[in-house]
């Protein structure tokens, strides 16, 4: 039995191992590389010039203990399948479910803890003594299990496995990963749930009810009622706008909204095939040319609205205006020259 569950993990990981040379390509480590620098600087900055009244420092860190205890979850590697034919081994699921638990304990504790200790000169210069940080470690050490603990709750206190929850609990913790690596390259077996927005309606009504922008309405459709490109389109809009609100370098706050209109656009190609299961659309009297030129028109509409929204919040925040013709710059050749490019790769 472990030896299963051992094969499954191993082949899980080089699945991601597969994907993960495709985030770190050269641009995306150069920029991580200039935000690592740019955190570094402003955190000795931080310690050399302490506010007198450190309230943003107790926000600080408690946003940062906060993502630290709820990140991470267990990976107990269950398939649909095995609700059938590990049925009988059931005690012995149990157990590997268990070692899984400790698993993730170890690593997410570990994880919790450096960070806390890297940013223990915070908590010397708030007056904390050794003796009391300790004490903290190891309540969040608690707090952690205690977590780690819940996330199991597929497992009864009597001992019994609830198949179903389980099976669903690794499915939804598989599909977050590779809905990552999404923001990046095509990714095969993500599952998309559809939910209908009934407040987001009147936006289909602006589409005109004509033959040739049948396409334009369909794509807008799926857009709105798709929770992987719905959803993540506003977190990458959140993100833009909070670098350019809170980044004090017009340059790096800038930088940082155009990686993350990359990323957005990089997330929208996808849309291009939302109804290639559909196979009654081939029925429609428009040509394959239609479809590919309101693909590129809706895509390009949201990317306009990003753009138009990220230049409002610029105008606002940034102290060098300048960085708003290379933003406005930089979203135009998105919407045009990369997307027709990227977009003819996916279309042949």
């Amino acid at each position: 039995m472990t030896g299963l569950f051992q094969e499954r993990r191993l082949a899980f990981t080089q699945r991601c191992l597969k994907y993960l040379r495709y985030v770190l390509n050269d641009h995306f480590v150069l920029v991580l590389m200039v935000l690592l620098g740019f955190l570094a600087l402003q955190y000795r900055q931080l310690l050399e010039h302490f506010p007198a009244n450190p309230w943003i420092v107790y926000l600080l860190l408690a946003v940062v203990t906060v993502l630290l205890l709820f990140a991470g979850r267990i990976a107990t590697y269950l398939e649909s399948a095995d609700r059938v034919f590990l049925l009988p081994k059931e005690d012995e699921v149990l157990g590997w479910i268990q070692a899984a638990r400790l698993r993730a304990m170890l690593l997410w504790g570990i994880v919790q803890l450096v960070v806390q200790v890297l940013l223990f000169p915070l908590y010397l210069k708030l007056g904390w003594s050794l003796l009391i940080f300790a004490l903290y470690l190891l309540i969040l050490s608690v707090m952690k299990y205690v977590w780690l603990v819940l996330q199991t709750r597929f497992v009864s206190q009597s001992g019994q496995l609830d198949w179903d929850r389980a099976v669903q609990y690794e499915t939804k913790r598989q599909q977050g990963i590779l809905r990552f690596y999404s923001l990046f390259t095509h990714v095969k077996g993500i599952s998309s749930d559809v939910k209908r927005r009934k407040y987001l309606d009147v936006v289909l009504t602006f589409v005109k009810k004509r033959q040739g922008r049948t396409w334009d309405y369909l794509f807008i459709r799926s857009f709105l009622r798709s929770g992987d490109s719905f959803g993540l389109s506003l977190r990458l809009l959140a993100l833009s706008m909070a670098s350019l609100l809170l980044i004090a370098e017009s340059w790096l706050g800038a930088g940082l909204a155009v990686l993350f209109d990359y990323l957005l656009l990089f997330q929208l190609l996808p849309l291009y095939h939302a109804y290639d299961y559909q196979y009654l659309t081939r029925l429609y009297p428009l040509s394959p040319q239609d479809k590919v030129v309101s693909f590129k028109r809706v895509v390009q509409i949201i990317i306009y609205l990003v753009l138009t929204s990220q230049l409002l919040v610029g105008l606002l925040a940034l102290q060098d205006k300048a960085y708003l013709a290379v933003l406005a710059g930089a979203g135009i050749f998105l919407a045009h020259l990369y997307l027709g490019l990227k977009s003819k790769k996916l279309i042949d």
